[in-house]
C-alpha cells in the first residue's frame, strides 16, 4: 500500500502561483557547453569582492557596530544608508528625506509589498505588454486582473480603463512601468510616453510604480528624468507625488546582499513599513551596513565598470544579430541595460525552438510568452548579453540563427 504524501487544502490563490521560467532556465547554466542568454543577472567578475570582504570584517570587528549589526533593527532601514539614498535620489531630480525611504530585501520585495498594499482580488494592475516577469509574479498572489498600458501610443481613454476594471470586478489600482532599458525589451520610454503615463495616472487617480533596476546602466545618449522627478515638478513635493520609485543595488554593486529601496511620500512609506514589520521585521542590518560603505566607496566605479563591460557585449550581440539572423527576424536596439528583445516570424514558437536550441545549438534564452500577463505573443524571445563574453555571444547568435531557416 502506497501512503500518499500529505498536503493541506491551500488557499485559492496558490493555484495561480507558477515557477519562474527564468529561475528554471538558470539551471541550464550548470550544463557544460551551453551559452546562456537566459539569465539577465550581473556578471560575477564585476562584484567588488575585496571591498565586500574587508567591509564585512571592518564592521564585525568594530566593538560598537559589530554587535549592532547582528541585532534586530528598525523596519525603515539603516539610517546612514537611507541618507546615502537621499543624496542619490537628489541626483535623479528627487528631493526627499530619509522619511521618504524604506529599505527592502531587494526591489523584488518592494514590488511584493506594493502588491499587498494596493491590490484586492479582481482589482486591475496596468502593465505594459510585455513587462517584467518578476512583477507579474509579485502581484499574482493578490489575485489581480491585468490591463495593457500603451505609453508610446498615448494609452486608451481613462474611461475605457475604468470600465474594464469594473467589468473585471474591481478597480484600477496602479500603473507599473520599467521606464529605462526595460526587462525584457531593453526599450526606454520617451519623454512623451512618461508624460502619458503620469497623465493617465492622474486621470485615474492611481499611483505609478516606477521600477528603475537598470536606469544606471546607460551606454549612450542623454538620461531622461525619472517619472517621480517629473511628477514632483507638477505637484511641488515628494509627499504630494503619486509615483513610487523602486531602486536597487543588485545591478550595480551586487545582488547577493539583497538591498533595494522604495522612495515615496511619507504617508505611503508609513504603510509600507507596517507591511515590512509583518513580513520580516527588518532587512539584515549587517548587509545594510556593508552596502552603505560600499555605496559610499565604490558606487560610481562599479557603475562605470558595468557600463564598459555590458556596452561591449551589447555591441557584439547587435552586430551578430545583424550578420546572422535571416530576413523576417527583428530586434530592439537598447541604449543600456542587459536585454535585447527578438521578434520571430509568427509561425515560430520560441518555446518549442528552445528544446532544439539547447540540444543542438547549445544556446539558452527565455521564450517571450512569459513576459505577457495573458501569455500572448508567442513569437518573441529575450536575449541577455550580461554573462557570455563577446566571442560566445557571436557564436551563440550564429548557432541560434542556423536553426531558424529549417522552421520557416
Amino acid at each position: 500500500m502506497v501512503i500518499p504524501n500529505y498536503e493541506p487544502e491551500y488557499a485559492g490563490r496558490v493555484e495561480g502561483m507558477k515557477a519562474s521560467e527564468i529561475r528554471e532556465l538558470l539551471k541550464l547554466l550548470e550544463q557544460p557547453g551551453v551559452i546562456s542568454f537566459a539569465g539577465g543577472i550581473p556578471h560575477p567578475t564585476l562584484f567588488p569582492m575585496g571591498e565586500v570582504q574587508s567591509t564585512y570584517a571592518e564592521v564585525l570587528a568594530d566593538k560598537t557596530l559589530g554587535p549592532q549589526a547582528l541585532q534586530y533593527s528598525v523596519s525603515e532601514g539603516y539610517l546612514p544608508l537611507r541618507q546615502w539614498i537621499v543624496s542619490h535620489m537628489a541626483g535623479r531630480g528627487v528631493e526627499c528625506s530619509s522619511g521618504n525611504i524604506v529599505i527592502t530585501s531587494g526591489s523584488q520585495q518592494g514590488l511584493e509589498f506594493l502588491g499587498r498594499l494596493l491590490l484586492s482580488p479582481n482589482d486591475t494592475a496596468l502593465v505594459e505588454a510585455p513587462t517584467y516577469l518578476g512583477a507579474l509574479q509579485a502581484f499574482a498572489a493578490f489575485e489581480p486582473q491585468y490591463d495593457e498600458l500603451r505609453p508610446e501610443d498615448g494609452n486608451r481613454t481613462p474611461e475605457s480603463y475604468l470600465s474594464a476594471a469594473a467589468a473585471a470586478g474591481g478597480s484600477a489600482k496602479f500603473a507599473y512601468v520599467v521606464p529605462d532599458f526595460a526587462n525584457p525589451t531593453g526599450l526606454t520610454l520617451s519623454l512623451a510616453a512618461r508624460q502619458n503615463v503620469l497623465k493617465l495616472a492622474r486621470d485615474l487617480d492611481v499611483p505609478v510604480i516606477e521600477d528603475t533596476a537598470y536606469a544606471a546602466l546607460r551606454f549612450e545618449g542623454q538620461a531622461l528624468p525619472s517619472l517621480q522627478a517629473m511628477d514632483m515638478e507638477q505637484t511641488g513635493s515628494i509627499d504630494a507625488s503619486r509615483v513610487i520609485y523602486c531602486g536597487t543595488f543588485s545591478k550595480t554593486i551586487t545582488p547577493g546582499l539583497r538591498i533595494g529601496w522604495l522612495c515615496a511620500s511619507q504617508d505611503i512609506i508609513r504603510r509600507i513599513v507596517l507591511v515590512k514589520q509583518a513580513t520580516d521585521l527588518n532587512s539584515p542590518l549587517l548587509n545594510q551596513m556593508v552596502m552603505c560603505r560600499l555605496a559610499e566607496q565604490v558606487y560610481e566605479r562599479q557603475v562605470m565598470s558595468a557600463i564598459e563591460r555590458y556596452r561591449g557585449r551589447r555591441d557584439a550581440m547587435l552586430q551578430a544579430l545583424e550578420t546572422y539572423m535571416p530576413k523576417g527576424v527583428t530586434w530592439t536596439k537598447p541604449a543600456g541595460g542587459l536585454f535585447v528583445w527578438v521578434i520571430l516570424p509568427y509561425d515560430i514558437d520560441p518555446a518549442e525552438l528552445l528544446k532544439r536550441a539547447v540540444s543542438e545549438a547549445h544556446v539558452a534564452y527565455v521564450p517571450g510568452a512569459a513576459f505577457f500577463a495573458a501569455g500572448q505573443n508567442r513569437n518573441c524571445m529575450r536575449l541577455s548579453y550580461s554573462l557570455p563574453n563577446e566571442d560566445d555571444i557571436v557564436r551563440g547568435v550564429r548557432q541560434l540563427a542556423e536553426l531558424l531557416p529549417a522552421l520557416n
